[in-house]
């Protein structure tokens, strides 16, 4: 049964993936709505005058006289808040609501893990459905990756792990996780928040009414705001503490540990890189919050390849390691896709970087560029600033597109070197997605490679 007014006025506001999702809810539980979206063709359009033409629909603009009548605002995580129609139409009275919120009210009885992060959180949210299947738990996984959460409404389970945005936690007020973290906070969508605190709060709400708050110890501004009283648990990539999760070197070897309890040699894992060691560590101390075994927890760790588009190696050419990590869309993941690949090889980084910056302060790159990278290639709408940024601590080229920056790329490294995209921008200004940049700097690079082959 809907715990939603079978009366009021709803309007969805944003079609898409989440916005299609929202519609096959309500038609399901019979609840009269309508669907509008600022562009004239919003993706699922097709699909929706197909399966439910009876549905309005109103494209091209957010109309005001429209929105102020609702009672009820669905608002797909793409859409801000402060968007002036919408923040009229709430001023007005409308109650905005997210499909994140409407799923929380209906999944009271079973345990939530809700995982947020500027980076991190896919590879720990895809880690934990591992977790959780090795272990025999009948758990649904998605959020912000996979499959929109009241879709998963639909497959009957014991345990639902969720990612989510600060999108989605900003329309999202009954989530009472059994389990939930913040990876890391690092500056990201600054053009979507007035402030980078704003940001930080809307973060923080995963927090509320959960169990167990899972926190990074290394970063202060994933530690809960919450009463005392709250069970929290913390990771970190140095030394634990008792009750803990962190790394100990012992034995000319890298340990996952729980304070002093050896428990995975990082040697058995696929997933290399300190970053991804403390992806693991999270997902630990998540699956411990809800206790799941150990012993299958850890046979996931060792097993998990990691996700595609992260510090995914993808060739080596002459002596030249290639990486993807087109999912680092803002300044904190480039920064550790840097620290972890530089780690790894004896040369230096060529860096693949640009595209739309969402207000970023690119300076923030200037510390670990002087430590790992030998040659910067910008790409995209904010390669100017970019460039005015990093053109004093390391040499800059500049490239039309991915093709002809990897060419560049394999001109200026040598023996050694590893090329790394690692955008530290959203990647609409020239691709659909941070897929597809990703998948066509693998199709560049494996030309690049069949050449080098032929002997070309």
């Amino acid at each position: 049964m809907s715990l939603i007014s079978s009366s009021c006025r709803r309007i969805i506001i944003g079609l898409g993936k989440t916005g299609l999702s929202c519609v096959r809810y309500f038609s399901r539980q019979g609840l009269p709505f309508s669907v509008v979206d600022s562009r004239v063709s919003p993706p699922g359009l097709d699909v929706l005058q197909r399966d439910y033409p009876d549905v309005p629909i109103f494209t091209g603009g957010f109309k005001r006289e429209l929105l102020l009548a609702a009672d009820e605002l669905i608002i797909s995580p793409g859409v801000a808040l402060a968007q002036p129609e919408v923040a009229e139409a709430i001023k007005a009275g409308a109650h905005a609501i997210g499909d994140v919120e409407i799923f929380c009210r209906l999944i009271t009885d079973k345990p939530i893990i809700a995982i947020t992060g500027s980076n991190g959180k896919s590879t720990v949210t895809s880690l934990l459905g591992k977790m959780a299947h090795l272990a025999g738990i009948n758990a649904a996984v998605g959020g912000n990756i996979g499959v929109p959460v009241l879709d998963l409404i639909e497959q009957p389970a014991d345990l639902y792990i969720l990612e989510l945005s600060s999108f989605q936690l900003e329309t999202t007020h009954s989530l009472r996780a059994e389990a939930a973290t913040v990876l890391n906070i690092s500056p990201d969508h600054i053009d979507r928040y007035a402030s980078f605190a704003d940001y930080h709060r809307a973060k923080q709400k995963i927090y509320r009414g959960c169990k167990t708050a899972v926190y990074n110890l290394e970063d202060p501004l994933s530690a809960p705001l919450l009463p005392k009283l709250t069970h929290c648990s913390g990771f970190t990539t140095g030394e634990p503490d008792l009750a803990q999760f962190g790394l100990r070197d012992e034995h000319e070897t890298t340990w996952l540990c729980k304070g002093l309890e050896r428990l995975l040699d990082t040697k058995q894992l696929k997933m290399k890189s300190r970053h991804n060691y403390a992806n693991a560590l999270a997902a630990l101390a998540l699956g411990e919050a809800v206790d799941m075994p150990l012993k299958p927890m850890l046979e996931a760790i060792s097993q998990f390849p990691g996700l595609p588009h992260r510090c995914q190696w993808v060739a080596d050419i002459s002596g030249v390691s290639w990486f993807n990590d087109s999912k680092a869309t803002n300044i904190g993941a480039t920064i550790a896709a840097i620290g972890s690949v530089g780690e790894q090889i004896s040369g230096h980084i060529i860096l693949l970087a640009g595209g739309d910056g969402k207000g970023a302060d690119f300076s923030e790159l200037q510390p670990v560029i002087r430590e790992y990278v030998g040659h910067v290639i910008l790409l995209g709408q904010d390669a100017d600033l970019l460039e005015a940024a990093l053109s004093s601590c390391v040499p800059v080229s500049r490239a039309t597109d991915l093709h002809s920056a990897v060419r560049v790329a394999s001109t200026v490294s040598a023996q050694g070197d590893a090329v790394l995209l690692a955008p530290a921008c959203a990647s609409t200004d020239m691709f659909n997605n941070f897929e597809d940049r990703g998948n066509k700097f693998i199709q560049n690079v494996h030309e690049l490679l069949k050449n080098h082959d032929a002997g070309c």
